[in-house]
Order: C-alpha cells, then structure tokens, then sequence
C-alpha cells in the first residue's frame, strides 16, 4: 500500500457568510507532485479532529500560504504583510502537536515558516528590509547553496539546486532542534532541517513549481519514500 500524505490547506472562515461560511482550497500542484512521487494526497481541513488525522497519515506536507500574525512570535505586524486565516495556525499547531517526531515532515514556504515559528524561532517580516532587493518574490529563479552532507541535499540529490522563490518573509531566529542546512547567496536561509527528528525538512523556495526538474522530483520522492519506511514501521510496532 502506498503512504498517506497529509496537505494541509490555506482557509478563509466566514460565520457571516450564511451560505457557505467560509472556504479553503489547495493548489492542485502540490497533491500532483505527491501522488507522482508514489503517494496518496490526502488534503486536511482546518476542523477536522487533528488527533484522529494523526493516526491516518504517515506524512505530512505543509504547503504555501500568506502570513502568519506576527504576534505568534512577539512581534507587531509589518505594514506588508498580508494575514492568513489564523484558523489555518490554530490547524496546523494543532496536528503539530499530535503527530509523532518519527513522522515525515516537508515545509514549503509558508510551510517553512510555520515550522520555524512552531518551534519558538521568529521571522524576518520583511525581507527586503534587510537584503535590499526584491528578488525573492514574483518567481525569481534561484541557486540555493545546501551543505554538503544535510539530510536536505541527499533529499534533493544536489547541494545546489535551483529554485522559484515567491516570499517577502525568511526565517529569522531558527527555533529549537533545527538546523540551517541551505542558504542564499545574501545569507536568507533556505532551507533547514530538523536535529531531533528522523525526517523533517523545510524549504523556502517552491520546489512543486518547476515539476519537471530532477532536483524536484528527488525532494519529493525522498519525502514520500520516508513516509512509506514510516508507514512500514507503524505497521509492524
């Protein structure tokens, strides 16, 4: 049987709205590079029981999305930000909570974030506050410097893989048990890993945006491959 891998997905709660109270969606490329990659997507909704999800899934992929409130690390939001449903937060930490440190973890971009500041780090708010320029957002393709030896560049098969960025926010303090494992050439970080979990890996750049690149498919089916050495080993326990 093929994994289960949990997408958790961008919402926009409305109790006003008595027609639909709301919505949440996903970006079909995401579930795509999943199920290429030999597993089964499994999308998440911000209401469902994050602990009876956690004994379903055998990994999870925390995908894009906007800005988190920066008040989940201390700070008063920037002028530039634009909000997620904090709905989504409360989610996500919540399955955090539930599932177990020997789950596959990948974070995307907004997903990286999360991770970081689940973990007690802060963002940069900002970032061309602090490098100067804009080439991080709007798609700009990127050659990430990965350490040789990370758990991330023999996930991505390369320590130098190229990649579209699409944020205006990076990581600033890492959070507790990770490691930076990936950098911009203007020091942004680019990716980390964990040090305290078999498999948890997060990346700023959009790997599920250039489908085709081999460093893509790599990330994506080492993710999926964890997640079914996960599952193998759930089974048997």
């Amino acid at each position: 049987m093929k994994p289960i891998i949990g997408i958790t997905v961008d919402c926009r709660y409305k109790p006003e709205d008595a027609r639909t109270h709301g919505d949440f969606k996903q970006n079909w490329n995401y579930p795509e590079m999943i199920a290429e990659a030999g597993g089964v997507p499994f999308v998440i909704p911000p209401m469902a029981d994050m602990n009876e999800v956690a004994q379903i899934i055998d990994g999870w992929m925390i995908p894009g999305g906007d800005d988190m409130n920066a008040s989940r690390f201390g700070e008063e939001n920037h002028p530039k930000v634009v909000l997620q449903d904090p709905k989504r937060y409360d989610a996500e930490a919540a399955l955090w909570e539930a599932v177990p440190s020997e789950m596959p973890v990948l974070g995307i971009c907004y997903g990286c974030q999360f991770l970081n500041v689940v973990r007690g780090g802060t963002l940069i708010q900002h970032l061309p506050d602090v490098v100067h320029h804009e080439n991080h957002s709007g798609g700009t393709l990127e050659t990430i410097s990965l350490k040789v030896g990370s758990k991330t560049a023999q996930a991505v098969g390369t320590t130098t893989p190229k990649g579209k960025s699409y944020h205006h926010q990076a990581v600033g303090r890492l959070g507790e048990g990770l490691a930076v494992s990936g950098c911009h050439e203007d020091g942004t970080i680019e990716a980390f890993e964990a040090t305290d979990r078999p498999w948890l890996i997060a990346v700023q750049w959009h790997p599920e945006r250039t489908p085709d690149d081999a460093e893509t498919k790599h990330l994506f089916r080492a993710f999926v491959e964890a997640a079914m050495a996960y599952k193998t080993g759930k089974g048997s326990a």
